[in-house]
């Protein structure tokens, strides 16, 4: 005799409840990771939108609380140690804890390879990558000293799996977001943390805007099966799987793949 699904799992409303848990999203300010934000307060949870822009984190904080959310936001400067350390802390003061981690701030540069000089470097991967890293290592170490079942969900770039023109800083930062997110991810899966890198296509937004010419997205197209870009609601979904310890609770170390078929087009 086959057994038995508990109900409450089979119950789709159960499987993605975040009732109860406080999620915090660095770059949460963002479109991407703001609509992010508004499907993790849609499933219960307790949203931190973490970044540096006060005026978009009140509008989105107006949309999530209208929809029956809650959340607030904490200016953060997610190339600083120190600040990252100041988002662990007030989160905790105020919510008590905190069980979802979303990396998803990111900046771009369409600059040429042999153009590229040190500050462009350093500045972006100070933010795609060190940020990243840094934040990994203070929540990870919050979630493994309290003993917490948590989720990080790390946001790589379609050019972090396969190479992609005119963005070469941006593509080698996000390669090691998709490399830490795989180490911790088999680091930390004994003690109930799951690491796991959720990879859009291409959704316009605020960071890609600049290299997204009409010759490019003519390019993007016809390598898109769907032959559109995406809408950053599409990223829910995922996020809620991965956040979920009930849908995705044996998801470690994967890539989640939002890309309309992008990845799967060669010829």
């Amino acid at each position: 005799m086959p057994e038995l699904i508990d109900k409450e799992m089979s119950c789709p409303q159960s499987l993605f409840s975040l009732n109860g848990k406080t999620a915090v999203i660095i770059g949460g300010t963002g479109e991407l990771c703001g609509a992010m934000a508004e499907g993790l307060a849609g499933a219960g949870a307790e949203v931190v939108l973490a970044g540096r822009n006060r005026e978009k984190a009140d509008a989105r904080l107006v949309a999530i609380k209208a929809s029956g959310g809650d959340g607030y936001f904490v200016a953060t400067d997610v190339a600083g140690r120190a600040s990252i350390e100041n988002l662990l802390s007030t989160v905790v003061e105020k919510s008590g804890k905190c069980e979802i981690l979303v990396n998803g701030a990111g900046i771009n540069s369409p600059t040429p390879f042999l153009e590229v000089g040190e500050e462009e470097f350093d500045r972006i991967f100070a933010t795609n990558a060190k940020a990243v890293f840094v934040a990994c290592q203070v929540f990870g170490s919050y979630f493994l000293e309290n003993r917490l079942s948590a989720s990080i969900i790390n946001v790589g770039s379609m050019s972090g799996m396969i190479p992609l023109s005119r963005v070469f800083t941006y593509s080698m930062s996000k390669a090691a977001v998709h490399n830490i997110s795989k180490n911790l991810a088999r680091e930390w899966a004994p003690s109930g943390i799951r690491v796991n890198t959720l990879v859009p296509g291409f959704f316009p937004a605020e960071q890609n805007r600049k290299v997204l010419n009409e010759q490019r997205v003519a390019a993007i197209m016809a390598h898109t099966p769907m032959q559109r870009f995406g809408e950053a609601k599409e990223l829910i979904g995922a996020t809620l799987l991965l956040a979920s310890a009930q849908a995705g609770g044996f998801i470690t170390g994967s890539e989640i793949v939002v890309d309309g078929g992008y990845a799967s087009m060669t010829i």
